[in-house]
């Protein structure tokens, strides 16, 4: 699947109903050993200054439609987190962005 073909697509958690955001305004975590994509980084929830970044794994992609992406919320981990995980792994991996 092509960055192309998510491109403007609705971002809805299946388990709350919401709205998210919109696949322009999010990060994709891509993998840079096959290309592919590992998550979706979306920015969630409104805070003061900043927004809470949530990453959502590419199995917890329930469906991808015409207009729409539905995740499941469950699946999410904290943007935060990950990266610290990804630090004390001693990965390489940093996150590609697009969009």
């Amino acid at each position: 699947m092509r960055y192309s073909d998510l491109a403007g697509k609705e971002i809805i958690a299946v388990d709350e109903g919401i709205r998210l955001g919109v696949v322009d305004h999010t990060d994709l975590l891509i993998d840079t050993r096959t290309g592919e994509v590992d998550s979706i980084i979306i920015p969630y929830g409104k805070r003061l200054w900043a927004r809470k970044m949530v990453v959502i794994p590419w199995r917890g992609i329930t469906k991808i439609g015409r207009d729409f992406i539905i995740v499941d919320l469950s699946t999410a981990k904290d943007y935060s987190d990950m990266l610290r995980r990804l630090e004390a792994e001693g990965r390489q991996n940093k996150p590609l962005f697009s969009g």
